[in-house]
């Protein structure tokens, strides 16, 4: 069992930039892909960003370059850095825990387990 909180979302204006932050317990020593999802009202969750135990990374094209996702093992906490925030990024952000079972981090909803419970981000034009 892994339990996430995430927190560290606001509201800013277009361009503005926010980190949001996730702590991990439980089963934390496991071989993880950790990773950001999002979900926009009436729109399905999308992958955001992921990190493997290794510390290998993938984005989304639509936030590449802009976001970037980090891990501090020490502390068991997952960040996602958000610059030149867009209205359409507009969304509640999840992180999401599972163990790694293939070649790299898959940024699909249906196969994790492990949730946070969500931050609201909201960007206005």
């Amino acid at each position: 069992q892994v339990q996430l909180v995430d927190s560290g979302g606001g509201s800013v204006q277009a361009g503005g930039s926010l980190q949001l932050s996730c702590i991990a317990s439980g089963y934390t020593s496991e071989r993880l892909c950790m990773t950001w999802f999002r979900q926009a009202p009436g729109k399905e969750r999308e992958g955001v960003a992921t990190i493997d135990f290794d510390g290998m990374t993938r984005y989304a094209e639509s936030v590449k370059g802009r976001f970037t996702i980090a891990k501090d093992s020490a502390k068991n906490t997952l960040y996602l850095q958000m610059n030149s925030l867009k209205p359409e990024d507009t969304a509640t952000y999840y992180c999401a825990a599972e163990k790694k079972t293939g070649g790299y981090c898959y940024m699909d909803a249906y196969l994790y387990n492990y949730w946070g419970q969500g931050t609201q981000v909201t960007v206005s034009s």
